[in-house]
């Protein structure tokens, strides 16, 4: 089974070339700029076309949110354009396209964990350049698996789980927003269930086998408690420690709103998984 990720330096494309390496039947190429530019639409063309997969996972995607709210159409032509022309690109060849998109193509409003049949209604434009993207994959290759996931991390990069970690290092109290509600979600779970479903792709047609689906942990928490697990876990391999001191969101305003609670529930969902 040969897969395409968009993207090199991306969380989930960094695991996927990790876990890929542990299945004798996986071969994984995962391609980023500027062979591959989501702003670009014939190198995705070229790219997709010159490799021919049998599963193409579009990983790549602009995920600053609080730059987006300046900078809207290229978050637009990233998330929204951009990965129609790699639905498209995989449709051309016959393939199936898995697209991972996020919690926050939901306001957080609704007071419970939100399904996949309920209606998109973005507060910032990273969510709502996220849903332009969606409609864009749906629209361009009907054979489209859409993961929503959230609160994605993982030992790359910058994210909720390295920074803590790193603040630790120097602070012995580190604030941490505590109502605001959501899913975090191992990247490594989350390529490992990319592959499985990568599998179950493979030669089908049938509908049923494709749509929006919901994929993140099954664990849902706020921030602040997810940094007291990050601290307990870190204390306990005899790592850096911070106290965590609880603040409200009013008491740490960010240039794009967050959703309050956007737990998401699903048919597929996998369960919280430690690092």
């Amino acid at each position: 089974m040969k897969i395409l990720v968009t993207g090199t330096k991306g969380q989930v494309s960094q695991c996927l070339q990790a876990r890929a390496t542990d299945h004798d039947d996986v071969d994984l190429v995962a391609i980023g700029r500027p062979a591959l530019d989501l702003l670009k639409p014939n190198t995705i063309d070229q790219t997709i076309r010159f490799h021919r997969p049998d599963i193409v996972v579009s990983a790549a995607a602009y995920t600053a949110v609080d730059r987006a709210e300046d900078e809207p159409e290229i978050a637009f032509a990233v998330n929204g354009a951009g990965a129609g022309a790699v639905a498209a690109a995989a449709k051309a060849i016959g393939a199936p396209v898995i697209h991972l998109s996020t919690d926050h193509v939901f306001s957080g409003k609704a007071g419970r964990p939100y399904r996949e049949d309920d209606v998109p209604d973005p507060i910032n434009v990273y969510g709502a350049s996220k849903l332009a993207g969606e409609r864009a994959v749906a629209a361009a290759n009907k054979r489209h698996v859409i993961l929503r996931t959230a609160w994605v991390y993982s030992p790359f990069g910058r994210n909720f789980y390295t920074t803590i970690l790193k603040l630790s290092e120097t602070q012995n109290e580190i604030a941490v927003v505590c109502d605001q509600l959501g899913n975090p979600t191992s990247a490594f779970a989350l390529a490992d269930f990319i592959l499985q479903v990568s599998r179950q792709l493979l030669g089908k047609e049938d509908a049923s086998h494709y749509g929006v689906f919901h994929a993140a942990g099954s664990e849902a928490m706020s921030w602040a408690d997810f940094a007291e697990r990050i601290m307990e876990e870190s204390r306990a391999r005899t790592g850096p420690f911070a106290a965590i001191r609880l603040v409200t969101t009013t008491e740490r305003p960010t240039k794009a709103k967050r959703p309050p609670d956007a737990r998401l529930v699903g048919k597929r969902g996998f369960a919280y998984c430690a690092l």
